[in-house]
């Protein structure tokens, strides 16, 4: 097997800097930037902007979903929607038997006349 030709793979911190959460674990990334652990140690630091913690569609660890409505886009949904919801009046309408026809009765008027007939 070659040495190195696989990226080294190291503790690092990821930091998101919208909830505050900090998470130690193994990655492939790296960076200059380091900070100290809580075990003491430095570790190189990646600071992102979102994560599971502060993702507005993504459980939280209590198992709540963070719901982010600034524009009030689910009303306006509810709204748009809640017209279509209501049931429409179907017709009432009698059809009278004598207009219904069924495939067997009509099947058997052709087959009955065209017995009677020779060629």
């Amino acid at each position: 097997m070659k040495k190195d030709i696989h990226p080294r793979y190291e503790p690092i911190i990821f930091h998101d800097t919208k909830s505050g959460l900090k998470i130690l674990t193994r990655s492939t990334a790296s960076s200059k930037q380091k900070e100290k652990w809580e075990d003491g140690k430095e570790y190189p630091i990646i600071k992102v902007e979102i994560s599971s913690a502060s993702h507005p569609f993504y459980p939280n660890y209590k198992g709540k979903q963070n719901l982010l409505d600034t524009t009030g886009r689910v009303e306006l949904f509810r709204r748009k929607y809640a017209k279509k919801a209501t049931p429409q009046k179907t017709s009432t309408k009698k059809v009278s038997p004598k207009n219904v026809v069924t495939k067997a009765s009509s099947i058997e008027k052709n087959s009955s006349s065209s017995k009677g007939k020779k060629k």
